[in-house]
Formats: C-alpha cells, sequence, structure tokens
C-alpha cells in the first residue's frame, strides 16, 4: 500500500531548513515535513525515545540530513538508522557544506542514498534545491 511520504528534515541552521522547504514547494514537493535540529531529535522521534512525538511504524519517510549539528551529527545518526532492521530501507539524502571526498565516501560507505553540497553561494543553493525537488518527483520510495 502506498502511503504519503512524509519527508524528515534534519537540519540545524532555522533560515536553510525555510529554504529548503520553501524550494522543494516552489518545485512541486507538497508532502508533509518534520523538521528535526539536531540529531539527538531525530533519534529520539525514531527510536521512540523521550516524551515527544514518536514515528508511526507504518509510515513511509525519507530523510535530508546535515552533518554538521549538535548534540549527535548526522553521520551517528546515519549509522544507527541503517543499523537498524526496521529503519534502515529509509532513503537518507545527506544534504550539507562539508565536500570533503573523505566524508562523501564514508557517508555513501555507510549507507546514504545520495550526498548533496549545500553550495554557500544562495542562488546556486535555491538551484541545487530545484533539481533535488524535480529529483524526488521521480524516485520511488520503499514503503515501511
Amino acid at each position: 500500500m502506498n502511503r504519503e511520504l512524509v519527508i524528515l528534515l534534519v537540519e540545524d541552521d532555522e533560515g536553510h531548513a525555510t529554504l529548503i522547504q520553501k524550494n522543494l514547494r516552489r518545485a512541486g514537493i507538497k508532502n508533509k515535513y518534520l523538521h528535526f535540529k539536531d540529531g539527538q531529535e531525530i533519534l529520539d522521534y525514531l527510536f521512540f525515545n523521550g516524551d515527544g512525538p514518536h514515528r508511526k511504524p507504518d509510515q513511509t519517510y525519507m530523510m535530508l540530513l546535515d552533518i554538521r549539528m549538535p548534540r549527535v551529527d548526522g553521520i551517528e545518526v546515519l549509522k544507527k538508522v541503517k543499523a537498524d532492521k526496521e529503519l534502515n530501507n529509509i532513503p537518507i539524502t545527506m544534504l550539507t557544506t562539508t565536500d570533503n571526498p573523505d566524508e562523501i565516501n564514508r557517508c555513501h560507505f555507510l549507507g546514504c542514498n545520495n550526498y548533496i553540497t549545500k553550495p554557500v553561494d544562495y542562488e546556486k543553493f535555491i538551484d541545487v534545491l530545484a533539481k533535488l525537488g524535480l529529483f524526488l518527483t521521480i524516485v520511488k520510495i520503499p514503503d515501511a
């Protein structure tokens, strides 16, 4: 059964999070977004920790994940999600300012599905988000 895909946006920079959502909507992505400000928040959500909101086991998700974040970084989130039998089919796109080839290779080795570098230049960043939006309209995501 195909359920609506919920996008988990894990980004500590509020401005980047707003820009990402706005430009993906502009590109035609009307899915629900859940924004998490650091790695610990998304881990709590996914692994049913704490009193906050938690994932729905039958919901279909994909994640846009920053690397450099407070508390728990994106690499640690990637490791934990891909090591979990229930969660490892969640597609994860690293969306980060880090363009170090070692970091890119490490993320792919750990199981990320895509790695996108956020350009520093505003116009280039908008262009990258438009292309990501087009990609998301054609990509097929496995059901939960």
